[in-house]
């Protein structure tokens, strides 16, 4: 089954989706790294007869719930605990094409070179939505700016905190406009792909980054029963290539990471 591909960058929240000819629609991307990645495969994948198309969607509801609707073909835009969460909140069912890339949390500044120095009563900006948020503890955990109770999982929150010697607060913020916070807070918390887009690097401008070991890799996800169909089946041949790998560290620098 052929499948076409068109790229749509909207403004704010940019997260794209693949069109089938057949099909109304196929995956999720957003423009940094995964329209780049997408891109890069087009004409290999064109070659064996698949012809891929992005449609914009403008949150992270819409997507999978267009994915059980056969909407879309498949989706390449959520980390596993998100895709987890919301299989269980709606009983789909769904299958995991291929793990692509990891796009690490990280902790930005414009006025502080080392977490250490960020000073007592300062406000933190992190991700308002529920796994980012719980993610971006996480990292200030590692970081030692905070401490969350023994039990607490992916998703945790703020009332989770059991530990915070510096009495931090936090500034809950849609993921895109964190960047943004930077003039107005002590560090922010921001998602790889949104910091890309603002010219930081997470390996380069950070002042504390996720760990590699995070399960917080981006993934391609179809229906059940269709990732052994040809198509899909090449689709995950072409985006975990050596030629992606060596794509992905060269363009993003340690960026993002190829998890294949």
């Amino acid at each position: 089954m052929p499948i076409s591909l068109r790229v749509l960058l909207p403004a704010l929240l940019p997260q794209l989706f693949w069109r089938s000819v057949f099909q109304p629609a196929l995956p999720l991307l957003t423009p940094v790294p995964h329209a780049d990645i997408v891109n890069f495969i087009k004409p290999q994948l064109e070659k064996e007869g698949v012809k891929l198309e992005v449609v914009e969607f403008n949150d992270y509801v819409q997507p999978n719930l267009a994915l059980d609707s056969k909407d879309l073909d498949a989706n390449y835009f959520q980390t596993i605990p998100y895709l987890e969460e919301f299989v269980k909140q709606h009983n789909f069912k769904f299958k995991i094409l291929v793990s692509v890339h990891l796009e690490p949390m990280a902790v930005y500044s414009k006025k502080f070179k080392n977490v250490a120095d960020i000073p007592a009563g300062s406000r933190i900006a992190v991700p308002s939505d529920p796994t980012n948020e719980g993610r971006a503890l996480k990292v200030l955990e590692n970081a030692g700016l905070i401490k969350l109770k023994k039990d607490a999982t992916l998703l945790a929150t703020t009332v989770d905190i059991v530990e915070n010697p510096k009495k931090l607060s936090f500034y809950e913020l849609e993921p895109a406009q964190l960047p943004r916070s930077l003039d107005d807070v002590a560090a922010a918390v921001i998602n790889a792909n949104y910091a890309l887009q603002a010219g930081l690097n997470p390996a380069h401008d950070s002042i504390a980054l996720e760990a590699k070991s995070s399960p917080f890799g981006n993934v391609v996800v179809v229906r059940d029963g269709d990732e052994a169909k040809p198509e899909f089946q090449k689709l995950k041949a072409a985006i975990t290539s050596p030629e992606v790998k060596k794509f992905i560290e060269e363009k993003y620098k340690g960026g993002v990471i190829p998890v294949f």
